[in-house]
C-alpha cells in the first residue's frame, strides 16, 4: 500500500546462497560486533609471547633455533669444564713438582742428617781423647745439612695436598720443636766432646742426655714432618692417576648430539651436509682425539712416576732412616757399656726391616728395566749382610770386655769394620733414593708437558665449534621467512 513503509528485509548471502533469517534470528549488527569481538579475541591470543613461543617452538624455524641455543650453551659449558679440570691438573702437576716434592725432598734430608750426626757425634766419642777429622768434619757437615734442610722446610708451609688448616698447625709445631731442640743438641755435643777431651767421665753422662733428646724430641720431630710432606705428594697423585672421564664424556655426548643435528637438518632441508654442523663436528671430535691422546699420556706417566719413583722412594727412605737409627744403636752401646739388650733389640729390628723392605723392592724391580734397577737392590742387600756380620762380632767383642777391638771394629777404617759396612750400606740407599727420586721428577715433568695445551686447546676448539654452528644454522633459519 502507498504511504506505508516496508519492512527491511535483511538478506544474508553465503556461498552463492541467499539466507533469510527468520524472527527469532538476532540482528545482522548484532552477528556482526560479535564476529569482530571473536577476531579480536583471536588476534590477542595470538599475540601473547607464550602463544607465539609455543606456536613457534613447533615449527621447523622454531625447532632449529632451540637446538642452535641448546648446543651452543652446551658446547661452551664443556669448553669451560673441560679447560677447567685440565688446567687443574697441569697446575696440581706443577706444584707436586716445584714444591710438593722438593718440601718431602728437605724433610728426608733432615731426618737422615740428623741421624748421621747423632752416630758421627757417638763415634767420635768412642775415639776418645780428640776425634779424627773425617769424623768430627762428618758431624758437623750433618749438622749443617740439617739445618738447611730445615730452613728450606720452614720456608713454604701448606704444600699441595695439604690440610691447610689442620696440617699447617701440626708442621709448624714440629718445626719449632726442630728449631728449638736442635740448638739444645748441639751444646750438649760440645759439652760432652770437651769433658771428654778432658777425660772427664761426666762427657758419657752430657752425651747419653744429648741422644735422649735427639731420639726422644728431635727425630720424632722431623719423621712427622717427613711423612706429612711425603703425603702431600701421595694423595693428589692417586687423583692423578685416574683419566677426567668427566671431560671424555662431555665431549663424546656433544659430538652424538651434533650427528643427530645433521641427521635432522638432512631430513628437513633436504641437504646432505650442513658446513657449519660438519665444523663443529670436526672440532669436537679433534678436541676429544687431544684429549684421549694427551690425557692418556698423562695419566701413564703419572702412574710411572708413581709406581717407578714415589713408591720406591718412599720405601728407600724408610730404609734409610732405619738404617741411622741402627747405627746410632750401635755407636751407642759402646759409649754406654750397660745394659745392650734394648739397643740390641733396636738394631735388629731395624736391620730387619730394611731387609724386609729391599725383598720387598727386588720382588718388584725383577729386572733392569725400571728406573730402580735389581743390580742397586742386590749392592744394598750385600752391604747389610757384611754389616751384620761385623755388627756380630763388635757384640761378641763387647761381650768379653775387649773394648778396644769393639772401638776398632765401630769406627776403623777396616772393610770389616761395621763403619765401612754401614757407610756401604748408606750409600748405597743414597745411589738408589737418587735415582728413583730423578725418576719421579721427569715422569712427573713428562705428565705435566704432556697435558699443558690441552685444557687450553680443548676451549678454543669449544669455542669455534659453537661460532661454526651458530653460522651454519642462521642461514637455515631465515629460509623460512
Amino acid at each position: 500500500m502507498t504511504g506505508q513503509a516496508s519492512p527491511v528485509r535483511t538478506v544474508l548471502t553465503r556461498a552463492g546462497k541467499t539466507i533469510r533469517p527468520n524472527a527469532s534470528s538476532p540482528p545482522i549488527r548484532q552477528v556482526l560486533a560479535d564476529r569482530r569481538e571473536l577476531m579480536s579475541l583471536g588476534r590477542t591470543r595470538t599475540q601473547s609471547p607464550l602463544a607465539t613461543m609455543r606456536h613457534y617452538a613447533g615449527t621447523t624455524p622454531g625447532k632449529l633455533v632451540m637446538i642452535g641455543v641448546v648446543l651452543v650453551i652446551a658446547i661452551l659449558g664443556v669448553g669451560w669444564y673441560g679447560s677447567t679440570v685440565l688446567q687443574d691438573r697441569t697446575n696440581a702437576l706443577k706444584n707436586m713438582i716445584d714444591q710438593g716434592e722438593p718440601l718431602a725432598e728437605a724433610s728426608q734430608v733432615l731426618y737422615s742428617s740428623l741421624s748421621i750426626a747423632d752416630a758421627s757425634a757417638n763415634s767420635a766419642f768412642i775415639s776418645g781423647g780428640l776425634e779424627s777429622p773425617d769424623l768430627r768434619s762428618r758431624y758437623s757437615n750433618a749438622l749443617a745439612t740439617a739445618s738447611a734442610s730445615l730452613m728450606k722446610a720452614a720456608g713454604t708451609s701448606g704444600a699441595p695436598g695439604e690440610d691447610t688448616d689442620h696440617d699447617d698447625r701440626a708442621v709448624n709445631a714440629d718445626l719449632q720443636t726442630l728449631a728449638t731442640t736442635i740448638p739444645v743438641y748441639s751444646g750438649l755435643i760440645e759439652t760432652a766432646r770437651t769433658n771428654n777431651r778432658l777425660g772427664n767421665p761426666v762427657g758419657s753422662a752430657y752425651l747419653g742426655q744429648a741422644s735422649a733428646v735427639m731420639h726422644d724430641q728431635i727425630l720424632p720431630a722431623a719423621q712427622r714432618l717427613y711423612e706429612r710432606r711425603s703425603g702431600a705428594i701421595a694423595d693428589p697423585q692417586r687423583t692423578l692417576t685416574i683419566p677426567p672421564y668427566g671431560v671424555y664424556f662431555g665431549l663424546l655426548v656433544l659430538a652424538l648430539a651434533l650427528i643427530g643435528t645433521s641427521r635432522f637438518l638432512k631430513k628437513r632441508t633436504r641437504r646432505r651436509f650442513n658446513i657449519g654442523v660438519v665444523a663443529a663436528l670436526t672440532a669436537t671430535l679433534g678436541g676429544l682425539v687431544w684429549l684421549l691422546v694427551s690425557g692418556l699420556a698423562s695419566v701413564a706417566a703419572t702412574n710411572s712416576a708413581k709406581t717407578d719413583g714415589a713408591d720406591p722412594l718412599r720405601q728407600l727412605t724408610e730404609a734409610r732412616i732405619l738404617t741411622q737409627q741402627a747405627r746410632s744403636a750401635e755407636t751407642l752401646s759402646l759409649v754406654q757399656r750397660t745394659d745392650q739388650s734394648d739397643l740390641d733389640q733396636t738394631f735388629s729390628g731395624a736391620t730387619a726391616g730394611i731387609s724386609t723392605i729391599l725383598a720387598d723392592l727386588g720382588g718388584q724391580t725383577s729386572s733392569d728395566d725400571g728406573a730402580l734397577t735389581s743390580t742397586q737392590v742386590r749392592s744394598i742387600t750385600t752391604a747389610l749382610d757384611q754389616w751384620r756380620e761385623s755388627d756380630q762380632k763388635t757384640r761378641a767383642a763387647i761381650e768379653r770386655g775387649d773394648f778396644a777391638q769393639a772401638r776398632t771394629l765401630t769406627i776403623g777404617a777396616d772393610p770389616q769394620s761395621t763403619a765401612s759396612s754401614y757407610a756401604a750400606v748408606d750409600s748405597s740407599l743414597t745411589d738408589a733414593i737418587t735415582t728413583t727420586r730423578t725418576s719421579f721428577r721427569d715422569d712427573i715433568n713428562t705428565a705435566q708437558r704432556v697435558i699443558g695445551y690441552t685444557g687450553s686447546g680443548i676451549l678454543v676448539l669449544t669455542v669455534f665449534a659453537a661460532v661454526a654452528l651458530a653460522l651454519g644454522l642462521v642461514p637455515r633459519v631465515r629460509e623460512y621467512r
